[in-house]
Order: structure tokens, then C-alpha cells, then sequence
């Protein structure tokens, strides 16, 4: 391990480990990242106009399709905004990537501040020690502070377009067909 990370990060371990795991964020990956939580009305989606909430999970669906060994771990702060819910969070994607969702980076039982305080590629990092995947990427908009020796996994969206940029695309399509090749 290339750094020490608290307590807070390595327990509860998941109950599945192993295998191929795709890190997916939700915001700026399958939809623009400019989405808020209304006490009432729940996640909206402001200053994107001609986006919608969701509107990439189609093709994530798709360029998941080659490849069934591959599994979800949910990397998105929606996980702590639904306290812990996997199943809640996960509803919002098409059923065949719902099959495909193993876990999230943040469990309730974690220090939700320690967890929230810490970079995105920190909170992966943790999750990737406690699961062991036989290998991993990372679907994420927000590049800042990844650690040097897991930034080669990082597939980095735009933060509007998400996955459906050209380039972003490209990219995921490489790094998944060498991931599930190696």
C-alpha cells in the first residue's frame, strides 16, 4: 500500500471482492455535473440546459455490454446524500447496470465527515485496498488530488458531456478492453 489510510476507510470490508470493478460517478460522468439537492423536490439539474439527469446511463449500458464480468462500485457522493442506500441510488440506472452494482465507496458505518473531507481518488484508493479487485478504473470528472500510482486509472469525463465526449469515450473503450485483456 502506497499510503496510510485511517480506520475510517478500511472498515466495514465489502462483502464482495475480487473481480473487475468500474469506479462510476454519477455527476459530470452519466449526467452534467451541476446537480443539487432540493430538500423537496430532490436532485436537480441547473445551468445545463438541453441535459437531463441520467441521460448517459445508455451508453454506459452499451459500452458495458462486451464486457458482463465487469462490476459497479458507486463512487458518487449520492451514496452519502441517501445515507448509505445502494438500492436507492442505484434505481436510477437502466436494470442491466443495476445487476451489475456491488457496492459503493462509502458505507454508513464510515466517519461520513473523515470520508467527505478526503479526495475522490483518495476514497477509490480505500475502497480498491478493502476490495482487491483483480483490476479497476475509475469513471470520474474530478481529477484533482488522485494519487501518482492509481492516476493511470482514471478514465477523467468532461464535467458537461461526461461520458459521451468523443475523447472520454475513446478513452474508457481502450482502457476497458485492456483492463478485461489483461
Amino acid at each position: 500500500m502506497h499510503t496510510q489510510l485511517s480506520a475510517a476507510y478500511l472498515l466495514p470490508p465489502p462483502r464482495r471482492r475480487g473481480g473487475l470493478v468500474l469506479y462510476v460517478d454519477f455527476d459530470g460522468v452519466v449526467q452534467p455535473e451541476s446537480v443539487y439537492f432540493y430538500p423537496r423536490l430532490g436532485p436537480v439539474l441547473v445551468n445545463a440546459p438541453g441535459h437531463e439527469l441520467f441521460e448517459h446511463v445508455w451508453l454506459l449500458e452499451q459500452e458495458l455490454a462486451p464486457y458482463p464480468d465487469v462490476q459497479i462500485v458507486l463512487s458518487t457522493s449520492w451514496v452519502r446524500r441517501y445515507h448509505g442506500s445502494i438500492a436507492r441510488v442505484s434505481r436510477r440506472l437502466t436494470p442491466s447496470l443495476q445487476e451489475r452494482v456491488i457496492g459503493a465507496t462509502f458505507h454508513s458505518r464510515m466517519d461520513e465527515r473523515e470520508f467527505a473531507a478526503a479526495p475522490r481518488g483518495v476514497q477509490i484508493w480505500a475502497d480498491v485496498v478493502r476490495r482487491k479487485p483483480l483490476d479497476w478504473l475509475a469513471l470520474d470528472d474530478d481529477g484533482a488530488q488522485w494519487p501518482a500510482w492509481c492516476r493511470d486509472k482514471l478514465v477523467q469525463t468532461d464535467e458537461i458531456l461526461g461520458i459521451s465526449a468523443p475523447e472520454v469515450l475513446e478513452e474508457l473503450r481502450t482502457k476497458l478492453t485492456a483492463m478485461v485483456h489483461r
